[in-house]
């Protein structure tokens, strides 16, 4: 019965890392990525469409992302949704590709970066506690319902704060991680 609550808030924990990951990936850095610009939708006749369905999405240069339509007449639907985005970046359109320049990060943007990193990593450790406190009341119901004793309660509770120490350290050290890149020249 505890193991039961125990590795369901272990997985759980482990989709809210995921998470992060997914949204330290598509924050920029000074080196362009295609994850950047993958989460982007598309209006693709009415439906919005993930970009990586549209185009193919490659890096040529460290700093140049390039996106070529597979059905060049989606190139201004793309072209759209790439400046309706919060990437900051404006598509060059030469007909056929998409060529995005990221430029140099500036220390004032860097500085910016870091505190959405931090702010992530915090909104991280806060979804981990609520998964906590969720597992925590799951076992309380248990014990209320005589299906398990108060020493199982207590042992389950116990189990449940080293998980919650071990991926709350895994975020702090993938936020530490992003913060480097960010600050990296």
């Amino acid at each position: 019965m505890i193991d039961d609550v125990k590795k369901e808030a272990e997985e759980k924990m482990k989709k809210a890392l995921d998470a992060m990951r997914r949204d330290f990936q598509a924050m920029r850095t000074g080196r362009a990525s295609p994850s950047l610009v993958e989460p982007l939708k598309i209006d693709y006749y009415g439906t919005p469409t993930p970009l990586q369905q549209l185009a193919s999405v490659s890096v040529p240069e460290a700093r140049q992302i390039l996106i070529k339509p597979y059905d060049l007449s989606q190139i201004k639907a793309i072209e759209k949704a790439l400046l309706a985005s919060d990437l900051g970046l404006t598509p060059n359109n030469d007909g056929k590709v998409i060529r995005l320049n990221l430029p140099p990060l500036t220390e004032e943007r860097r500085r910016d970066m870091t505190k959405l990193v931090k702010k992530r990593v915090e909104e991280g450790h806060i979804a981990i506690r609520n998964i906590r406190h969720q597992g925590v009341k799951d076992l309380e119901e248990l014990e209320k319902e005589k299906m398990i004793t108060e020493d199982q309660h207590k042992r389950g509770k116990e189990m449940l704060d080293e998980v919650t120490k071990k991926y709350a350290g895994e975020a702090d050290a993938l936020g530490k991680k992003k913060e480097e890149e960010v600050m990296e020249v």
